[in-house]
């Protein structure tokens, strides 16, 4: 008989199998690091740095405080790639023959627009390869505009255009990054011992993909998968349940949903727990916008009742919450956002504004463990100082200064 679950099952489910079911005991190591990026399958990368880059603090939300360099070591020590995935990633490096193989198909990101372009300016291509392959990996700043411009591909200088679009087709990979600039390499210097012939099926690939979704997030509907990888919702419905035709993926409902939810059997056991009522996050902690638990954002207003939006890209003035907004996770739900900034030359770790979600209990339980992640989260960021400007309710902010004791 098919399990059931409820959407009370499925959010703890979600956050244990992303690694934010209970704090972390132990201090964290490079292990720790690649262990976490196994779970999550891919780690998106941003470039914002009002605090900690995205890639940076999704790691930080599941181990705690552990050193950044590590992520960077990972690369260069070929335990992780970088590549189009949800959007930029890091990912596990058993993953890099299922990406290659959509790759060589043309099936990943910009494929057919990188492929035309190299075509159209193919000797500016080969004249960058073989610079490559005789003075080794560069950085696109070797080939940043000098007139002052800004903007999306249409003002790149063009050799800086082509290091991306050789990246796309799979003829570079990021080689290791040095102060967060990626530096370019041949594939074959960077993955010597790989070979194009063991790719994959792209069939094959595009299970291997929907499966990894599938472990990453518990227990989740087609669309869901569809989002994890953006492996196309149409093709991901059908492979789902040709999985689990095959018996490859187990089917569950959800009280209350029309659409079936898939289960990875590694994760069957979690998912009875769930529906037992015997698994629960004890987690407070806060969240970078491009956490998978709520990079769909769809999906955390649907699971969480969270409605999330990053407002970088909004004119000052219209923005409601602030310029960058963390969630703030506890107990298994989303309570609320703050705005952060980290002033690290003067080691103050600021919140603008910090909103709880209505019908949110501002209680002092709340409180304590907030406090405690802002103090943790600012120490790891060199900026132990917490100040703390706005808090709607303002109760609530009595009581977290109180916990912070300022």
């Amino acid at each position: 008989m098919p399990l059931t679950l409820t959407p009370n099952a499925i959010r703890p489910l979600l956050l244990t199998v992303q690694g934010l079911d209970r704090p972390k005991k132990h201090p964290a190591t490079k292990d720790s690091v690649l262990a976490a990026m196994q779970r999550m399958k891919a780690l998106q990368i941003d470039t914002i740095h009002v605090v900690a880059r995205s890639p940076y603090l999704v790691l930080w939300s599941r181990l705690g405080a552990y050193e950044p360099r590590w992520l960077t070591d990972l690369l260069a020590e070929r335990a992780i790639f970088e590549y189009w995935s949800h959007e930029a990633c890091f990912l596990p490096i058993e993953d890099y023959p299922a990406y290659r193989s959509l790759m060589l198909a043309g099936q990943t990101r910009s494929n057919t627009y990188a492929r035309r372009w190299l075509h159209e300016n193919r000797t500016i291509a080969a004249a960058l390869m073989d610079h490559i392959r005789n003075n080794g990996p560069v950085r696109s700043a070797e080939f940043a505009r000098t007139d002052g411009t800004r903007g999306g591909w249409w003002n790149w200088k063009v050799e800086k255009m082509a290091l991306e679009m050789l990246f796309i087709v799979g003829d570079l990979m990021i080689d290791r990054r040095e102060h967060f600039q990626r530096l370019y390499d041949l594939r074959e210097r960077v993955l010597p011992a790989w070979d194009d012939t063991c790719a994959p099926d792209v069939e094959v690939a595009q299970r291997t993909l929907i499966l990894a979704a599938a472990q990453a997030l518990g227990a989740a509907p087609a669309r869901w998968l569809a989002d994890y990888f953006r492996t196309g919702k149409a093709e991901t419905a059908r492979i789902a349940a040709a999985l689990a035709a095959e018996g490859a993926l187990a089917i569950a409902h959800v009280a209350g949903w029309r659409e079936p939810v898939y289960i990875h059997p590694h994760r069957l056991p979690l998912a009875q727990a769930a529906a037992d009522g015997a698994l629960q996050s004890t987690v407070t902690t806060l969240l970078s916008p491009f956490d998978p638990v709520v990079w769909d954002r769809r999906r955390a207003l649907e699971l969480f009742g969270f409605d999330y939006r990053i407002e970088c890209y909004t004119p000052a003035s219209k923005r409601r919450y602030g310029y960058f907004t963390l969630p703030i996770l506890h107990r298994g739900a989303l309570v609320g956002r703050l705005d952060p900034k980290a002033h690290r030359k003067d080691g103050i770790f600021e919140v603008k504004a910090l909103y709880l979600e209505p019908g949110v209990d501002p209680d002092e339980d709340l409180a304590i463990n907030l406090a405690e992640a802002l103090r943790s989260c600012a120490v790891w960021h060199g900026t132990p100082e917490v100040v703390v400007r706005f808090c709607d309710p303002p109760a609530f902010g009595a009581l977290l200064k109180r916990a912070l004791r300022l």
